[in-house]
């Protein structure tokens, strides 16, 4: 059972601080070590996993946390690697969610972090917010502006959050409408609700028009309802509680109103979060049944289309791809079968494995944008992981991962088509032709131009202070 606060003298408050019972399940057997993307660059403790309980651990005993303290936590992106890797069932997720609520509320940042934090949270958890800004930066991709101020090194005088922001910035196409309302094709197998996404939807508006076509020609209804908020991943992911809660019930209300068999997420970190929202809602008699209920609708694309089995047929496509584990898919959902059996359903598709696939690619959420040093090694290295391969064509589960690699790839001169795996089901069953798919996948909207020349900066050592 949960513990019901902290013992006193704790520096946790009152409010589902980290549970000791759950503290004391870490062993410090160290399996955890080589697949925490913080140890496995800087090799300290400290940003470890068992590192980071035992700050946890000294909070619950009184300890006040202190600058150090407060930046290995936020060093952490999250990726629940940890959680995989563990054999003792150390649910790492649960602790460290709860920690940054409590630093959230009880830690007072330096305000250029501050500033920086309220900048990222009033704007991308909005739709449209995000809407507003596509003309103003679709207007500035088309200019050229950003190879002149680039060329120039305005862009190096920023700091470097900012740079990252202008960096990751996709290539932003005509923004299609979906339809509230597509009918199956032939027999009606499932309906099934599609959360849009705030980044995905935003940016990446081509995933959601394939996410479509390919569940209705897989015999679902597919219902859009309009208005729909940000699902709440973000907040949750950063501690800021009641904003998280918010968006959770507007998704709850939403996709209740629409009466879907199954709610279809399409990126990884926001199908993770509604798979939470019976944990997240638990505190509200009114909401955690309703909340339980959504949970066990939610479903990855690849997961429902893995579950339902295959009726639409699939044309050949002869190439090679690198599939890019999400950790918010694999980590957090243990969804890793099923978009490779889908991939390798393809006649002629032809998947490859990456080395280190447990390892985080820096996205992670805004973590990236937060602590730019950090994420962009772990971005090279992932690039590199991808480039080893060979493949013509990197696969992958989520906005943020996508955002990350190609950026990184077109910093490192090594430009590759990237796609989402319901893109490549969606060529295979329209049969589009592969040189088609590639130059799209290489060209088209959401691809990533960057303008930020040069080699990777050295990454912040664990001494420095966070971004």
């Amino acid at each position: 059972m949960p513990a019901s606060g902290p013992p006193r003298g704790s520096a946790f408050d009152e409010h589902h601080p980290p549970d000791p019972a759950l503290l004391s399940d870490c062993v410090h057997c160290g399996f955890c070590l080589p697949t925490c993307p913080t140890y496995v660059l800087w090799g300290e403790e400290m940003d470890s996993p068992r590192g980071r309980i035992d700050i946890m651990k000294a909070g619950v005993a009184g300890d006040v946390f202190d600058a150090n303290s407060v930046r290995h936590l936020d060093q952490c992106l999250g990726c629940m690697a940890c959680v995989t890797a563990c054999p003792s069932g150390v649910q790492y997720d649960k602790l460290i969610e709860a920690t940054r609520a409590q630093l959230e509320r009880r830690v007072t940042r330096p305000p250029s972090q501050r500033w920086l934090r309220r900048l990222i949270y009033a704007l991308f958890p909005y739709p449209r917010r995000l809407r507003v800004l596509r003309g103003p930066l679709r207007a500035y991709q088309a200019s050229g502006l950003g190879r002149l101020v680039a060329r120039v090194g305005l862009l190096r005088r920023l700091p470097e959050p900012l740079q990252a922001m202008e960096a990751l910035a996709p290539k932003l196409g005509r923004m299609a409408k979906l339809a509230e309302r597509t009918p199956a094709a032939g027999t009606r197998r499932r309906t099934v609700g599609l959360l849009t996404g705030c980044v995905q939807g935003t940016f990446f508006p081509d995933v959601n028009a394939a996410t479509v076509r390919v569940l209705a020609a897989e015999g679902c209804e597919v219902v859009v309802p309009r208005g729909q908020s940000c699902c709440g991943a973000l907040s949750a992911h950063a501690g800021r509680e009641p904003e998280a809660l918010r968006f959770a019930k507007r998704v709850i209300e939403t996709f209740e109103a629409a009466g879907v068999d199954n709610v279809v997420v399409n990126a990884a970190g926001c199908g993770s979060n509604l798979k939470d929202f019976a944990h997240q809602l638990r505190d509200e008699p009114a909401w955690a049944e309703r909340a339980k209920a959504l949970s066990a609708k939610a479903r990855d694309i690849s997961e429902l289309l893995d579950e339902l089995g295959p009726v639409a047929e699939r044309h050949p496509l002869a190439m090679t791809v690198a599939y890019q584990d999400a950790c918010h898919l694999g980590h957090a959902q243990g969804v890793r079968n099923q978009p490779r059996r889908l991939l390798r359903g393809i006649p002629g598709v032809e998947l490859r494995e990456l080395r280190e696939a447990e390892i985080c690619c820096g996205s992670a959420g805004t973590y990236n944008l937060l602590n730019p040093g950090p994420a962009r090694e772990l971005g090279e290295r992932k690039a590199n992981a991808v480039l080893a391969t060979g493949a013509q064509v990197m696969v992958t589960a989520n906005p943020g991962c996508w955002m990350q690699v190609a950026t990184t790839l077109a910093r490192m001169g090594r430009r590759l088509p990237v796609a989402h795996t319901v893109q490549v089901l969606d060529a295979a069953i329209r049969g589009v032709p592969v040189d088609r798919l590639l130059a799209r996948a290489l060209d088209g909207p959401g691809t990533v131009v960057s303008t930020v020349s040069g080699s990777p900066k050295a990454t912040e050592k664990p001494g420095s202070p966070s971004a």
